[in-house]
């Protein structure tokens, strides 16, 4: 059975529109057969009118008077009934905002009468539904139990998007509970959203657990989207869908009324179709008496003369990747970078992941208790311990695909004074920063770190659930050092996107997304999806799959 939530209140309806102008798209790949292409309808689904911008030209051309955000809004909604309920069915968005176009034409009225509130004025955006918004949606993190958690208020980082005159559209689908529910899980997976799809290949993972804003960007359903990470959740998407995703330094987004995991390693951040999108998003989400602004901070010849510590040791086997990886080397060399090897380090031995684990079942247990505690009335679990016996009570909705593992080895744990608890924290922060990052920018005497930001998508599969290939990236190192990473897209492999990745110290969020943007201003590779049905309807895997022995 698959719920479908789409607001607390009576759900919006999706208008078409003719818009004034049209985008010119991305050419089609060349190795993609015209029946393919026919076949899948993908040409249809390649934005043709304002959606095909970046937020950034969007913000512009709002500003500009070149069209309306009411007009903007049934843009994307016209789009998200057309490719994400219909069509190659995304399912990338779990919740529509039923006043979205109520408050695109307020914020019209304002901006006729002089009154734009900021550099998001009529910017249409979405959260990934593990944040709490006061527009009327439930806040739901893809589970049952939270399918009424209307709480009515805003998280700082969504006011702070407000303020800015942005306009919340919708949730986004993710993977449920933000992925930390079993060991067997399924990327982009939720009992409220059903799977997420990878718009670049339907049947490929699109990575968890910000996995709905990862599609959602990439397919053009809105100009930037909020998703959240723990361990790679923000990164892993957004490298397999082909976008920018910046995971900042844990602590300056602040993760209040945000479904938890970690209070040591949570944080949210912006995904965008280019650098310059994210910079302005966190702009407006940052908190803190003393604001950086991230896009002034942003410089094109950033990478002239910077000293850049080339992460060998996580580059992985994949042959494609390291090209890839390679070629970006080449363009950071052109650019006036010094490149600077680092063959060896992993601090990641039995006793790291054991001390891993640790941790973040112990914060998600703490953490999670707390947040149920207040959110709404409505919602039937207080507690780790009722939401274990909720899930196994609707076991034929929620533990049809994998179990809650996670939940129960958490449930046992004592608080976050446990000195077992506090060892193992030290343990690993002490690895990632002061033996890890810290170390390796000291060491090699480089400005910033860089490596692939992970592999290519597998298949998505309900048997096994996530069968990744041989890792490849280093976003464990950020992660759990709560330090500041970005991706930008870095090419493709057999039609599917694979990113590069900046990696600083911490607070140094402003020098990451500069190095990103000088990087992007560069190679500019972000491909539009193709909405392929498999690998197969790609010529040269097409050919290969047919061919005889001795042909």
């Amino acid at each position: 059975m698959r719920y479908s939530i789409y607001a607390a209140a009576p759900a919006i309806a999706l208008f078409a529109c003719s818009p004034g102008a049209d985008v010119e798209s991305t050419p089609v790949d060349s190795n993609v057969s015209a029946q393919a292409h026919q076949a899948s309808g993908a040409q249809n689904y390649t934005p043709q009118d304002w959606t095909a911008m970046s937020l950034p030209e969007i913000a512009g051309a709002l500003n500009a008077g070149e069209f309306t955000a009411e007009k903007l809004v049934e843009s994307y909604l016209d789009r998200i009934d057309r490719i994400d309920r219909a069509g190659p069915t995304l399912q990338t968005i779990l919740t529509l905002n039923p006043d979205a176009l109520d408050i695109a034409r307020a914020s019209d009225a304002k901006r006729a009468s002089g009154e734009a509130l900021g550099p998001l004025h009529g910017v249409p955006v979405l959260l990934k539904d593990n944040i709490e918004t006061r527009d009327p949606m439930a806040t739901t993190a893809g589970a049952l139990a939270l399918k009424d958690n209307v709480t009515s208020r805003d998280s700082p980082l969504v006011a702070g998007l407000r303020e800015a005159g942005a306009i919340i559209l919708g949730k986004t689908n993710l993977s449920q509970w933000a992925n930390f529910r079993s060991n067997d899980s399924m990327s982009g997976w939720s009992a409220l959203g059903g799977q997420t799809r990878n718009p670049h290949m339907l049947d490929r993972n699109p990575c968890g657990s910000s996995s709905g804003s990862g599609a959602a960007i990439a397919a053009s359903l809105a100009a930037g989207a909020v998703g959240t990470e723990t361990n790679g959740s923000i990164i892993c998407p957004s490298n397999v869908n082909g976008i920018v995703g910046f995971k900042p330094t844990v602590g300056l987004v602040s993760q209040q009324y945000i479904v938890p995991i970690s209070s040591s390693q949570d944080t949210a951040g912006p995904m965008t179709k280019t650098v310059k999108g994210a910079a302005m998003m966190l702009n407006a989400m940052a908190n803190g008496p003393v604001k950086t602004d991230y896009v002034a901070a942003l410089n094109e010849a950033a990478l002239d003369g910077a000293r850049i510590g080339v992460l060998r040791f996580s580059e992985g086997s994949n042959a494609d990747i390291i090209a890839r990886f390679n070629d970006a080397l080449k363009e950071l060399k052109g650019a006036g970078a010094v490149l600077v090897e680092i063959e060896k380090f992993d601090a990641r031995d039995q006793e790291f992941r054991s001390n891993s684990r640790k941790v973040l079942r112990h914060e998600f247990k703490a953490t999670l208790n707390e947040y149920l505690t207040d959110t709404a009335p409505a919602v039937p679990t207080r507690t780790l311990s009722e939401l274990i016996a909720f899930n196994n009570a609707h076991a034929d909705i929620e533990l049809v695909l994998f179990d809650q593992g996670i939940f129960e080895a958490s449930q046992p744990l004592a608080g976050l004074d446990d000195p077992g608890y506090l060892a193992a924290l030290k343990a690993i922060q002490t690895a990632t920063r002061e033996n890890g990052i810290d170390a390796l920018l000291s060491e090699y005497n480089v400005d910033i770190l860089v490596s692939p930001s992970g592999p290519v998508a597998p298949p998505i599969d309900p048997v096994n659930g996530d069968v990744w290939p041989n890792w490849a990236g280093a976003g464990w190192l950020a992660a759990i050092a709560g330090y500041p990473h970005v991706t930008i897209p870095m090419g493709t492999v057999h039609g599917l996107p694979v990113g590069f990745s900046f990696i600083g110290a911490k607070d140094q969020d402003a020098a990451v997304l500069s190095f990103g943007y000088a990087y992007e201003q560069r190679t500019g590779l972000r491909v539009e999806p193709q909405y392929l049905k498999n690998a197969e309807a790609r010529d040269e895997i097409a050919a290969a799959m047919r061919r005889k022995a001795g042909h």
